[in-house]
């Protein structure tokens, strides 16, 4: 069946509107967020993994880093455990910690890697224990947080959340040398400390000091909203960093947004060329994202103008 005129018109606008970005990105590093409605919907699931696998065809290296907290409180609500949090992080004492390591890095991880695999690519699932890949610290909230009073001495403590970490190092080696022999690395946000104990660290964290390390073009960090909006709603992109803190300071950024914000600020300060906040509900919005002029979310680097188109 032949294609009408006006579909073979949209076709040949859609591939050279992405032929220079394509030309652009031939070996270009990107780390991706993978997270939301993306990871849960079966459309989007399909979907994320045909652009991974397109762009890596194409000669990038995309580096997929993914969360899984829906899935790990479902599973410790079957065991019976309550899911406490605390500037809503996750309590993880040991028991959690077991279960947030068999969900992230088996079950997630490895639906992800089965998903890239099928959509034609070559995945290898990671944890930050694999190749002393990522070293941890214990997060310690500041007394400013919720907390409590120590028994012995009335001195007010921070609440303690357990196995809850940050990142304190990277060792990329390990990433070379997928991403050179054509792999496609997945990566759950665990890390080790020098104490021996496992971590679980926010992925969006993980994300974007992983793109720091690497220099990566790109930061993307897929959300379950259209991206920042000004306060009338509209989506803001183009942003630079004294944009961005100006919408900080006058509250048109804050709740959920604002620690995306400022990971995908730290991103571009550390030297990652920009950073995006994109609309995973949106089918195929890494390839929108990347390879179209309007894109499909907020593009933030440390030299743009703030205004509202995509660029």
């Amino acid at each position: 069946m032949s294609l009408d005129n006006q579909s073979a018109f949209q076709i040949a606008h859609v591939l050279t509107e992405a032929l220079p970005y394509i030309q652009r990105f031939i070996g270009k590093t990107f780390v991706i967020k993978y997270g939301g409605n993306a990871m849960v919907d079966e459309r989007l699931k399909q979907s994320f993994a045909r652009d991974v696998v397109l762009m890596k065809l194409v000669g990038m290296n995309p580096i997929v880093v993914h969360g899984g907290g829906p899935q790990i409180g479902q599973l410790l609500e079957r065991m019976g455990k309550k899911s406490e949090f605390i500037d809503g992080l996750r309590v993880t004492d040991s028991e959690t910690m077991g279960v947030v390591e068999m969900v992230l890095g088996g079950l997630v991880n490895k639906d992800i890697v089965n998903l890239v695999n099928r959509a034609g690519g070559r995945a290898v699932g990671l944890t930050g224990k694999d190749g002393d890949l990522i070293r941890a610290r214990k997060l310690r909230l500041s007394s400013r947080t919720t907390s409590r009073q120590d028994p012995t001495d009335g001195e007010v403590m921070p609440p303690d959340i357990g196995q809850v970490g940050e990142v304190a190092s990277f060792d990329a080696r390990v990433l070379d040398v997928l991403t050179q022999s054509d792999f496609i690395p997945v990566i759950a946000p665990i890390g080790v400390g020098e104490d021996g104990l496992t971590y679980n660290i926010n992925a969006d964290l993980v994300a974007g000091k992983l793109a720091g390390v690497l220099q990566a073009e790109k930061l993307i960090l897929l959300t379950n909203t259209p991206g920042v909006l000004s306060k009338t709603g509209e989506v803001l992109t183009g942003l630079n960093v004294e944009a961005v803190e100006a919408l900080i300071a006058d509250g048109t950024i804050g709740g959920g947004m604002l620690p995306k914000v400022r990971c995908a600020l730290e991103a571009v300060l550390a030297g990652v060329r920009s950073s995006h906040i994109i609309d995973g509900r949106v089918p195929h919005a890494v390839l929108l994202e990347i390879f179209t002029n309007e894109g499909v979310g907020t593009l933030i680097s440390a030299r743009r103008k703030a205004g509202t188109t995509h660029g």
